[in-house]
């Protein structure tokens, strides 16, 4: 490490990423734009660090790149580092509560689908007691087979 700041380099290691993600977060405006030696090369900030930390923990909190931005400028509009991050830990909260609902559906779709002995397509899409979502409300068709897994099917083993 230099007195003035981090080489890109050392960023990268400290942060444990790559020098083109730190370029990417640059050109995204997740990273703000390093100051040069005069040499040319980047000379980031020792905050920089936690700056990297916290875009790679969003992420692995379900947050996009956006919603990662939009908690950095809050956070640095406010001054405080809860800025905003209640409210949007709530938003993706039941983003994530929805989508594990239909992922569930999904897979007991599929369960009653093996349960059934489906082996052929067209022969399921025929037979009104096909676990398969064949209809174009998927969403319906999913509630009905998770509804019809302890209904008795009709085995389809070709």
């Amino acid at each position: 490490m230099t007195g003035a700041g981090l080489r890109t380099g050392e960023l990268a290691k400290a942060a444990g990423v790559n020098i083109q993600t730190l370029r990417y977060y640059e050109r995204r405006g997740l990273l703000a734009e390093p100051h040069r030696s005069l040499g040319g090369h980047r000379l980031y900030p020792e905050n920089a660090v936690t700056t990297l930390r916290i875009i790679k923990a969003g992420q692995r909190l379900g947050f996009t790149l956006e919603e990662v931005a939009d908690l950095l400028a809050a956070t640095h509009a406010h001054g405080r580092p809860d800025a905003g991050l209640h409210a949007r830990a709530a938003t993706k909260l039941a983003e994530i509560d929805a989508k594990l609902a239909e992922l569930t559906a999904v897979r007991d779709t599929l369960r009653a689908a093996l349960a059934a002995g489906c082996n052929d397509l067209l022969a399921c899409s025929e037979s009104p007691c096909c676990p398969l979502p064949f209809t174009t409300d998927i969403t319906s068709a999913l509630e009905r087979s998770s509804d019809s897994s302890t209904t008795t099917v009709v085995s389809r083993r070709a």
